[in-house]
């Protein structure tokens, strides 16, 4: 359309020329004239009419085959860039509209309470006749992928405001650190009959040592010092033996 409207006023101003060259009565050059300047001003309006006039964008909504049980969609709310431009989608099949959507980049979001649906990034170009080129996002920071005009959005899952109420499950109580331990230190008494029985002598009267050990802290304490100095009971004992001895010669 702009090439065709150049090529009529280059033809019209060609012979607007070349009549004034010719002798033409006042009239004719008048009536000439105003088709002229008619023709400008149509095809200004029409330059003027075609940079404001903005894009459309339109879609629709809808629910997938696996949600097809859950509560329609209604009316819902959509909007681009954040509210300032808003309509709602036709609650039969959930088609919307936006009109005269200037050039630039918009978001569009839908504003529903129930289902999630991805955020659409709308880039409107005059080089591209106001034709719509559209970027999917899934949720924020997910890979973005092109998708065609019109939209067709579905709903990707449902929101859960609630958290649901755990069931009762008797394996809870191994969850508890202490019902773990109990249950550990009633294993080792039942095993410790059985293990007793597969010692040697040696190791039950060690064992038993041990027992009376702990029994009397005492008794625990002076192996302990005995252990850190290097010295056993059994040189203890040799020692109380040479002073015995020592004592009865000095009597003697």
């Amino acid at each position: 359309k702009t090439l065709a409207s150049f090529i009529v006023s280059q033809l019209l101003s060609a012979i607007m020329i070349h009549l004034t060259k010719r002798s033409l009565s006042t009239t004719m050059r008048a009536f000439l004239l105003s088709i002229w300047s008619l023709h400008l001003l149509i095809s200004g309006n029409q330059a003027v009419a075609s940079t404001a006039k903005g894009g459309t964008i339109y879609g629709r909504i809808a629910l997938p085959e696996t949600m097809q049980k859950l509560p329609p969609l209604n009316s819902t709310l959509i909007t681009l860039n954040n509210g300032e431009y808003k309509t709602y989608s036709t609650a039969q099949d959930g088609s919307f509209s936006f009109y005269n959507i200037p050039a630039g980049v918009h978001v569009l979001d839908v504003q529903s309470h129930i289902y999630h649906f991805s955020q659409i990034k709308i880039q409107l170009l005059p080089e591209n006749n106001m034709e719509p080129n559209c970027i999917e996002y899934v949720y924020a920071g997910s890979t973005k992928y092109a998708i065609p005009h019109p939209l067709i959005l579905n709903a990707h899952a449902t929101y859960e405001y609630f958290e649901s109420r755990p069931t009762f499950s008797p394996f809870w109580i191994f969850k508890n650190p202490m019902i773990l331990m109990m249950i550990v230190s009633g294993g080792f008494m039942l095993l410790m009959p059985y293990m007793m029985n597969n010692l040697d002598d040696e190791q039950k009267e060690q064992m038993k040592k041990q027992m009376e050990m702990q029994q009397d802290p005492s008794k625990m304490l002076k192996q302990m010092w005995g252990d850190l100095n290097g010295k056993s009971d059994e040189d203890a004992a040799k020692k109380v033996v040479k002073k015995g001895n020592k004592s009865r010669l000095k009597r003697e």
